[in-house]
């Protein structure tokens, strides 16, 4: 076990398909002038205010014309910073803890007042216990259309007290109708690590996202899988893939349980000022064997200062899609009435001086993912389907049984990680390690 770092409340996030990535570092001592000048500007501010609660055709709070006036205001500047009312900030602390009441539902938007979409269930959850699948159309929430909602405001309403119920109604593909599906509240408690051997001495392990205790379970599933390999593992396969990001803190350990020297991630905020650079420690590195880590173009902020960490030590061969390329830095600022402001003030980059903005981290082998049916149809050269004995029908058995038939089943189809497996065999053949 690494020693404990320095407890920090950095975070970098990013919501794929709700909001971009963002990168919250809330520890930055923020350059305020020493002396304030009047804002000419604020008058007209001001005057607008007057006009619009003296005249508007219908009475409207004060804060939620403040509130506007201050999101519109952040938003004007660039897409990660943004003003954040009190339900807003209370629900993006949640989900950095990994635990809140709800019925456990990730949700995206597949076009302009669409009903919302289900991304995934999260497993163990009412919503997970009642059949509801990655794909599902929720058509209305406790009666209301989910088209016109807000993601914010449909997962507002989705929470709620534990036992209390909310009910959904869904749309499949396949149903002659939709259905309404009552939900009874609960706790939702994201695992965000999981893992499994794939083979003999090759072991998985799967990061969701990174909040609270991901270095923690990480550890853990790494323990289980070098015990279970006898004591060392002949390869590893980490999955970043569709892991929007999390707390900055938990990527930089996870980079370092990998790392015995040099330099992680590197913060670089207005006029080239260096803000934060945080380095390896060598104590409890798991070295000695070689990894490949899963990308694609859902791996976003803290996944990526993992993975370009990794590929610049090179410690881990990058596979996949190019990842998100967010690399921008947000700073989190609490405000008096509990809610938050957002504001990008700093740009990361990787060990080398990558920045990862825009362009993402480029995997050093690119592999598509391609469905089951495609895989089939890889052709050769001469543009023929490849086939061999055991594709073809009636084909006679192997009596000793096919040595490496297991990996079909441990990638489940999953081209992308039947390739890192490949890796991983091929590194273990030629007795090809990467150290720390």
């Amino acid at each position: 076990m690494h020693p404990p770092r320095r407890r920090r409340r950095d975070l970098c996030f990013a919501i794929l398909g709700a909001t971009t990535g963002v990168l919250f570092v809330s520890t930055l001592a923020l350059a305020i002038p020493s002396k304030y000048s009047p804002y000419k500007k604020l008058s007209v501010f001001t005057r607008a205010l007057s006009y619009i609660e003296n005249n508007y055709v219908e009475d409207v709070e004060q804060e939620r014309l403040v509130y506007g006036a201050i999101k519109g205001m952040a938003e004007s500047l660039d897409p990660h910073t943004t003003f954040l009312s009190p339900d807003a900030y209370r629900q993006m602390k949640d989900e950095t803890t990994g635990e809140f009441p709800g019925i456990g539902i990730e949700v995206d938007r597949r076009g302009k007042d669409q009903p919302l979409t289900v991304v995934a269930p999260i497993e163990g959850t009412p919503a997970a216990r009642a059949g509801i699948k990655s794909g599902d159309q929720l058509i209305e929430i406790d009666g209301r259309p989910s088209g016109p909602m807000s993601i914010e405001e449909a997962i507002k309403r989705m929470r709620g007290n534990r036992g209390t119920r909310v009910k959904l109604l869904v749309g499949r593909q396949g149903w002659a109708e939709p259905r309404e599906i009552s939900l009874v509240r609960d706790i939702v408690r994201v695992v965000s690590v999981s893992a499994r051997m794939l083979e003999p001495g090759i072991g998985y392990l799967k990061i969701t996202q990174f909040s609270d205790r991901t270095d923690r379970d990480a550890e853990q599933r790494l323990a289980e899988l070098e015990q279970q390999a006898g004591g060392k593992l002949r390869g590893l396969v980490v999955d970043l893939r569709g892991n929007p990001g999390g707390l900055f803190d938990q990527a930089v350990r996870v980079a370092d349980m990998f790392l015995t020297e040099g330099l992680i991630v590197r913060t670089i905020g207005k006029s080239g000022r260096v803000i934060d650079e945080e380095t390896a420690r060598a104590r409890g590195t798991h070295a000695g064997f070689p990894m490949v880590t899963l990308v694609n173009g859902s791996s976003a902020s803290a996944s990526e200062i993992v993975a370009g960490a990794l590929q610049d030590h090179k410690r881990s061969l990058i596979l996949g899609t190019p990842s998100f390329g967010k690399g921008s830095v947000q700073s989190v600022i609490e405000l008096e009435d509990g809610s938050g402001l957002k504001l990008t003030v700093a740009r990361y980059y990787t060990p080398s001086g990558r920045s990862i903005q825009e362009s993402g981290i480029q995997p050093d082998v690119l592999v598509e993912q391609l469905k089951t049916a495609e895989i089939a149809r890889i052709v050769d050269d001469s543009g023929e389907p490849k086939t061999r004995e055991r594709d073809m029908d009636r084909h006679l058995r192997n009596e000793q049984g096919a040595r490496g038939s297991a990996q079909g089943s441990v990638a489940g189809g999953d081209f992308q990680l039947k390739s890192a497996i490949d890796h991983l065999r091929a590194a273990d053949r030629l007795g090809l390690q990467r150290g720390g």
